[in-house]
């Protein structure tokens, strides 16, 4: 069964508002270690205590997921602080490093004049999430 500190790979479908997000559909299965939080906590809770070729439907609200939107993770910046080669638009995603050195991701949402809008928060942020999953095959996990 599905339990701490063993490698699981499944088969998954993520949908978000009717619209499928990510699969691995035509790909590998994704695998992980389970209990070491390497997935969000709304699905690893319930993957807990399946077997090798059981189908599940798992509905994951924000809170259990990629959390609730954060307002103060958007931000309005100069547009010379973007790179000088960058045309800004609204959808447009841009990855860079924080002054700690951290990566981040961010969405602009709208631009302006003199400044553009940056969303920080996770493109899922908010969003309720519906996997249906396929256990592949669980196994003990490599020694780490």
């Amino acid at each position: 069964a599905v339990q701490n500190d063993v490698s699981v790979q499944l088969e998954y479908t993520l949908t978000v508002d009717g619209n499928v997000v990510d699969s691995t559909d035509g790909r590998e299965p994704f695998s992980y270690v389970h209990g070491k939080g390497q997935i969000i906590p709304g699905l690893e809770r319930q993957l807990a205590g399946l077997h090798i070729g059981d189908n599940k439907e798992i509905t994951v609200s924000p809170e259990d997921g990629y959390g609730p939107i954060n307002p103060s993770a958007v931000v309005e910046v100069p547009k010379g602080s973007l790179p000088a080669n960058l045309t800004p638009e609204a959808g447009l995603i841009l990855r860079g490093m924080d002054p700690d050195g951290k990566t981040f991701r961010a969405t602009i949402r709208d631009v302006k004049d003199q400044t553009v809008t940056l969303d920080m928060n996770h493109p899922l942020a908010g969003k309720t999430l519906l996997f249906k999953i396929k256990v592949i095959n669980i196994a003990p996990s490599p020694a780490q």
